[in-house]
């Protein structure tokens, strides 16, 4: 019943609505959708939001074999080749205007991340050399230019000269690195390195795997931290929810497609305490909070905070069967996302966030970073896991 109704969800509401975002005049997928569900044919595309497109649309036809899907992820993928790569300083560009030409030029280890992490699944699906070539660049990209001896830096200039990181620093802070972007390129490279088998990739998965464990991970707290110094020194007391619920999983995904024992053993009990740490803290009234910073809880509850919660504790359940408490609590938020966060209004996809109160806040429906990447994920895990589990 849980996945049959998740099912449901993403061939009614979720793929229908994107489909519908599809640009069919200058390429792409348009870049914003208000509150009052008001369409702006010309807002920024962002590249970001286009690759979260390409990979939503790539791995709904590696889970539903519908052509159709393919079609949609070729649209995203022609947009992101043609217009969202600089020919002549490599990467990818952080937007576009409506029509394709470069509107904001920084280049960000976080952005990068996401291109290879759709190109990945997007040559999964269709098979296309060109998609996987353009990971590689990407990845040797990265590597090059956006690290150096203790991590990745983040943010560039065009040139990849370095930059403020404004894009992904919050609550008062500049941060040099973050949780969220070590985060992402995991991610990104776990993919890559799933569909190539490069080895290149897998030390880089070991590289990471290692920060995490080191640096990133505070084990006196049994948290992340988020945002970081050059050499990983902390900058402040934030605990963010979400994305150590999201980091679980895609942990242990990576670990799973690493398949190193070593690394297994190190982390795998981490991503157990973690998992364990937000059940007890963060879980409340069939959903999550937000974040806490300095010990104050910030009680939005944000669309993707949920959906990432839903697969968190589903993983959480199918590594410890014996704790059904997980399984319930996957079923119980996905309830609440149902009741709450779904947005039933026609030609709307999920709120943004709610308040409190339970209040949806005036947020756009889509906007460079309000995307169908957790929510459509949350389905595709759900679905797969469920199927394997039966």
């Amino acid at each position: 019943m849980f996945a049959a109704e998740i099912k449901e969800h993403l061939t009614g509401k979720l793929i229908p609505f994107w489909k519908g975002m599809k640009d069919e005049d200058f390429g792409g997928f348009y870049g914003y959708l208000g509150y009052d569900l008001a369409l702006d044919k010309k807002a920024v595309k962002g590249c970001i939001l286009n690759s979260r497109i390409l990979w939503f649309f790539s791995n709904a036809y590696l889970l539903l074999g519908e052509e159709d899907l393919l079609a949609f992820a070729e649209q995203a993928f022609r947009f992101l080749r043609d217009y969202g790569m600089d020919p002549e300083f490599g990467g990818v560009y952080w937007s576009l205007t409506y029509d394709g030409k470069p509107e904001d030029t920084t280049k960000h280890t976080y952005n990068q991340a996401f291109a290879v992490y759709a190109l990945s699944s997007y040559y999964d699906a269709s098979g296309d050399g060109e998609a996987l070539e353009m990971a590689k660049g990407l990845f040797a990209l990265i590597e090059k230019k956006c690290k150096d001896k203790y991590g990745y830096l983040e943010a560039f200039d065009r040139r990849f000269e370095p930059a403020e990181n404004e894009k992904l620093s919050e609550n008062g802070v500049m941060a040099e690195k973050t949780m969220n972007t070590l985060l992402h390129v995991f991610e990104a490279y776990t993919e890559l390195y799933r569909v190539s088998k490069d080895a290149r990739v897998s030390d880089q998965l070991r590289f990471i795997l290692d920060l995490v464990s080191d640096k990133v991970y505070n084990r006196k707290m049994g948290r992340q931290e988020v945002f970081f110094d050059r050499t990983w020194n902390t900058l402040i007391d934030l605990y963010s929810y979400g994305h150590d619920i999201e980091a679980t999983w895609l942990i242990d995904r990576g670990l799973a497609v690493l398949g190193d024992p070593k690394y297994t053993e190190k982390l795998s009990p981490i991503t157990a305490e973690i998992s364990e740490n937000i059940y007890n803290r963060a879980y409340i009234d069939h959903s999550l909070v937000n974040e806490a910073e300095n010990g104050v809880v910030d009680e939005t509850r944000v669309w993707w905070v949920q959906a990432e919660a839903v697969v968190g504790f589903l993983n959480g359940f199918q590594r410890f069967p014996e704790e059904k408490k997980y399984l319930e609590a996957s079923k119980d938020i996905w309830k609440y996302i149902q009741e709450h966060l779904v947005d039933q209004r026609e030609g709307s996809e999920w709120y943004a966030a709610l308040d409190p109160d339970g209040k949806p806040e005036e947020k756009p429906i889509v906007e460079p970073w309000k995307c169908p990447y957790h929510n459509g994920r949350m389905c595709f895990e759900v679905i797969r896991r469920m199927q394997d589990a039966s």
